[in-house]
């Protein structure tokens, strides 16, 4: 079993910034891939960032330029950097860690709201 804590999100005016964390309490020598889905009220759940144990990237073309996801290892984290945060941008944000050995987890979700 994997448990994925996430920490961040909040409320932001327009044009701010906030950052998103995401711990994995166990690693896969196997390798993963890391990133963070969003659902926005009455919306499909979209993916946002992901970003590979071997640090390939991936994001939404609504956040290119954006949004900037890193990963540590060594701790099992990862992060997202959001900057110019756009009220479009309000969601609930899902941490997901897709492990080839223990299959994918998500984390409890934290809300991001972005004020016009």
């Amino acid at each position: 079993q994997v448990q994925l804590v996430e920490s961040g999100g909040g409320l932001v005016q327009a044009g701010g910034s906030l950052t998103l964390s995401c711990a994995a309490s166990r690693s896969d020598p196997g390798g993963s891939t890391m990133g963070w889905y969003r659902q926005a009220p009455g919306a499909q759940r979209e993916l946002v960032a992901s970003i590979t144990t071997i640090g390939n990237t991936n994001y939404a073309d609504s956040v290119k330029g954006r949004f900037t996801i890193s990963r540590e290892i060594a701790k099992d984290t990862a992060a997202l950097q959001m900057n110019s945060l756009q009220p479009e941008d309000t969601g609930v944000y899902y941490c997901y860690a897709h492990f080839s050995r223990y299959g994918v987890y998500w984390g409890q979700g934290t809300q991001v709201t972005v004020s016009s």
